[in-house]
């Protein structure tokens, strides 16, 4: 059995081609992400591999199907990068992969500590060798509460690690699946200090944190994002944050993240008005979407991609 590899770094590369062999499949390592230009190399494999750096369009999802694809398995849990009703439209499921959650609950961790401690003023004028105290004192974690907003794996294994630090720890789940107190989302909000996001982002959730439930928040509250960029409606986040209504931001997501992160931009403006406002404001820290990136989630990812196309081909011909 083959499949084509599209959107795939050397790394990735790497343990596809250790992997792939002893699970009796070849795969067909693609550099580009899938496009219409190249859905030729998708010809003879009916699973295909995505990563989920580039959004995969419309045009692209149909020439995928008439090229025989019929099944896509992204490198990634979401899959909001896919329009997945369309892709079912056209004959192509579409499926996620489960990886360790340790690295992107490991990341929330630290962002969440360094937004309580203003790590994000305090490296910058150490970096311009100002070595004065903050003027504004750190909070201690286990001061605070912190909602967590999603527990499902990731979610699950925040809350695993807020245990060790003494704090109050909230939930607010759809179905709830974890052992934390679980509260309605606008309790969550009204008595968090810090609030973090693990839900995926589907039409319901779009915009969950708008303006009127960020309106909701504790004066001063610190907001965290390792899910999903368009879960918070990024102007009224700015607002928040500039009248000093929020205390703090730790984003390793964004909206419009597209065309920003993942590429060298030292040399290239970016037009983003949100992304530029966030930027500017001391107490806000961005990262480019990297809390998933480790050497376990890596051979995660890869095992489970090929698995799962071996169980979407095992049930179309059991």
């Amino acid at each position: 059995m083959g499949i084509s590899v599209y959107g795939c770094e050397p790394d990735e590369a790497a343990v596809f081609r250790e992997t792939a062999p002893r699970l009796g499949v070849a795969p067909t390592i693609i550099d580009a992400a899938a496009s219409e230009a190249n859905v030729g190399l998708a010809f003879g494999n009916r699973c295909i591999s995505v990563g989920h750096k580039t959004p995969i369009t419309n045009s692209t999802l149909r020439a995928l199907s008439a090229a025989g694809v019929a099944y896509i398995s992204t490198r990634s849990a979401g899959h909001d990068h896919i329009d997945v009703e369309f892709a079912r439209s056209v004959g192509i499921s579409v499926e996620g992969v489960a990886y360790s959650p340790a690295g992107v609950a490991d990341y929330t961790l630290m962002l969440m500590l360094m937004a309580v401690r203003n790590a994000r003023s305090i490296i910058t004028r150490a970096e311009a060798h100002d070595f004065r105290l903050n003027r504004v004192r750190g909070r201690e974690l286990r001061d605070l509460t912190v909602g967590v907003i999603g527990t499902g794996r990731i979610g699950a294994a925040v809350v695993d690690r807020l245990q060790g630090f003494g704090c109050r720890v909230l939930a607010f789940d759809r179905t709830p699946k974890s052992t934390a107190d679980h509260v309605h989302l606008d309790e969550l909000l009204r008595r968090s200090d810090v609030v973090t996001l693990h839900t995926p982002l589907d039409a319901e959730t779009r915009h969950l944190l708008d303006r009127e439930r960020i309106g909701r928040m504790r004066h001063g509250a610190v907001i965290v994002n390792t899910g999903r960029g368009a879960l918070i409606d990024t102007e009224a986040l700015c607002s928040a944050l500039e009248s000093g209504r929020l205390g703090g931001a730790a984003l390793d997501v964004l909206e419009g993240e597209d065309g920003i992160f993942y590429a060298d931009r030292r040399n290239r403006r970016i037009d983003s008005r949100l992304f530029l406002r966030l930027q500017r404001l001391p107490n806000v820290l961005i990262t480019p979407h990297t809390a998933f990136h480790t050497e376990q989630a890596l051979i995660d990812t890869v095992r489970n991609s090929i698995l799962n196309c071996l169980e979407f081909e095992g049930h179309q011909h059991g």
